[in-house]
């Protein structure tokens, strides 16, 4: 055990005394658990979750490690629930509900399994914790600090996570950039973990970006010297450099960098951008990052482990073979932020290439689209999605491009938001209901064919307060949707307030629409179909945030499947 926490651990219960705060949980054994953190550099958006998730990728899928994941974002909000697309992209949901960062979506997808709500730690979330705790006091009367007690909370939560998953690696991504006020903390909790937990136990990779002006014609490394700089001044010593770029790295600016940062050359990497993001982790092993990791954390091959990594060498074969190329239309209001829709490009791509295809993707703007120019938003397109969102800007657009779909019997899929826009439409233009609406769009609306959810009607807060998360549900059999599933009964994630208003079953049902998949206990419609349509389905809940590259989500392979078949030519 290091000296430093043999001290802590016999210290630890008594800060009335001593100035140490630090949390050793119940079963948490010193050396066990290796720590990854991985840091930015002077500019957000470099890439850490991407790189985060492609090495976890390859500890876990080559060496068969058990890896956990945790993602820190410095803002104040409790969680990701309340922010602006527009300002942060998508929020993705974990199955208890949790609402994070889109990059807990990356995660999931290149380690192929769940997280949950201690995979994802805000600022907020920090202080709320330690507010609750003075509260109560259980700091024992102490001055509560950003040291000692900030940066022990955040270490206790590390080790809490390490203990309970029974990790072989805690891999910890920083979120914005070494310079951000907000992160200091956090860095500085980083610094004293490496200091307790002792050599050996936590290495820091730093993920730096290149430029490469215009103007110039050469690539720089005077911000990534800056950025190293300043990490280094918090006490933190890289044990590896990440250089990404838009072209490959000079052996000149490597060299900077690695005499800059103490770093051998050799751990020093050129990050080349990739086409398609399940290529990285095969680059990363074939630098050998995965072994440096190994070898300073003195981790060992677990040798018993499936040799997953296989399937994954395959879905890439699949992405480099010729393949058919069909466009997609996705409409909505934030169409200008591609990270809004993260999860659906997500799932797209990994998806075609198990048929065989290619997806081009339309951006269609709804807010400009209406009865006038819907076909000319509409041309060129094998199918279109209309994605989940918030608000009655845009709708009418959304409603047009479902029923040009149901009309040219063009393959749809309706995402949520897009499962209520397909009932409205069906209603108006099939039902004859011509004031059918929704009470989030119009409160007064004669028709609410979509109303808001009983249990939601005494609900005034935003935040966490949805219909969140993992929920089964039943499918009925002889349907399109239990053809694609193959069972009676799945399970997906949502995130709605509003659902179908049963007192319009009836009617919808007579006319033709069949809901063939709604909650077991409830009568809450979660997935619609039309038999007389090549493909018409909408989905109350997200299946494009269960979708994985080795799992492909069943409604996906069937939307393209289906694209595929209407392309003509």
């Amino acid at each position: 055990m290091p000296k430093a926490l043999d001290v802590l651990k016999s210290l630890s219960s008594k800060s009335d005394e001593h100035e140490f705060y630090t949390r050793l949980p119940k079963g948490y054994v010193l050396g066990k658990t290796k720590y990854l953190i991985i840091t930015g550099s002077v500019i957000s958006g470099v890439g850490k979750g991407t790189f985060s998730s492609c090495i976890g990728n390859i500890l876990k899928m080559c060496h068969g490690l058990k890896v956990s994941p945790v993602k820190f974002d410095g803002y104040l909000n409790f969680d990701a629930g309340t922010l602006n697309p527009y300002r942060h992209g998508e929020v993705f949901v974990l199955d208890d509900g949790t609402e994070c960062d889109l990059d807990l979506g990356t995660y999931e997808r290149m380690l192929n399994q769940n997280l949950c709500r201690d995979n994802y730690i805000t600022a907020g979330r920090i202080f709320k914790t330690i507010i609750d705790k003075e509260r109560a006091g259980k700091y024992l009367g102490r001055d509560v600090q950003f040291i000692p007690h900030v940066t022990g909370e955040i270490k206790g939560f590390l080790r809490e996570l390490a203990a309970r998953e029974q990790s072989d690696i805690v891999l910890v991504e920083v979120g914005g950039t070494v310079g951000d006020i907000e992160n200091s903390y956090f860095l500085e909790a980083m610094r004293e973990l490496a200091y307790e937990e002792g050599p050996g136990n936590v290495c820091f990779v730093s993920v730096v970006y290149i430029l490469e002006p215009g103007s110039l014609g050469e690539q720089k490394s005077k911000a990534a010297q800056l950025g190293l700089k300043a990490l280094m001044g918090m006490g933190i010593q890289p044990s590896i450099v990440i250089c990404r770029a838009g072209s490959p790295v000079r052996e000149k600016i490597r060299e900077k960098i690695s005499i800059y940062s103490n770093v051998p050359l050799e751990r020093v990497v050129g990050s080349l951008d990739v086409d398609n993001i399940h290529k990285l982790p095969l680059f990363l092993k074939e630098k050998g990052i995965d072994v440096a990791v190994m070898d300073i954390l003195g981790l060992k091959d677990r040798g018993n482990h499936p040799n997953v990594f296989s399937e994954w060498k395959g879905l890439i074969d699949k992405i480099n073979s010729k393949r058919r190329e069909v466009t997609i239309g996705i409409t909505g209001k934030y169409t200008t932020v591609h990270d809004s829709y993260m999860s659906i490009l997500k799932a797209l791509e990994h998806t075609a290439p198990y048929l065989g295809a290619d997806v081009k993707v339309k951006w269609i703007e709804t807010t400009k689209v209406n009865a006038d120019n819907v076909r000319d938003a509409m041309s060129g397109l094998d199918g279109v999605i209309v994605p989940g969102g918030f608000g009655s800007r845009g709708t009418d657009g959304k409603i047009e491009c479902v029923r040009y779909a149901r009309e040219n019997d063009m393959p749809y899929l309706g995402l949520c938001y897009g499962f209520q826009m397909a009932v409205l439409e069906f209603a108006r233009n099939v039902c004859g209901l011509k004031d059918a609406d929704s009470t989030e769009i119009d409160p007064g609306t004669k028709e609410p064919c979509i109303c808001i959810l009983p249990e939601q009607e005494e609900i005034d807060g935003l935040g966490g307060s949805m219909r969140l998360g993992g929920y089964d549900m039943t499918i009925k059999p002889g349907t399109l949707a239990h053809k694609l599933y193959g069972k009676s009964r799945a399970r997906e994630r949502f995130r709605h307030r509003y659902n179908v208003n049963t007192k319009y079953l009836e009617t919808l049902e007579k006319h033709g629409l069949v809901f063939s998949g709604m909650a077991p206990q409830k009568k809450i419609m979660q997935i619609l179909e039309l038999p007389g349509n090549c493909f018409h389905m909408g989905t109350q809940f997200h299946p494009e945030f269960t979708s994985r590259p080795l799992k492909p989500s069943p409604l996906f392979r069937g939307f393209i499947e289906a694209c595929l078949k209407g392309r003509k030519g």
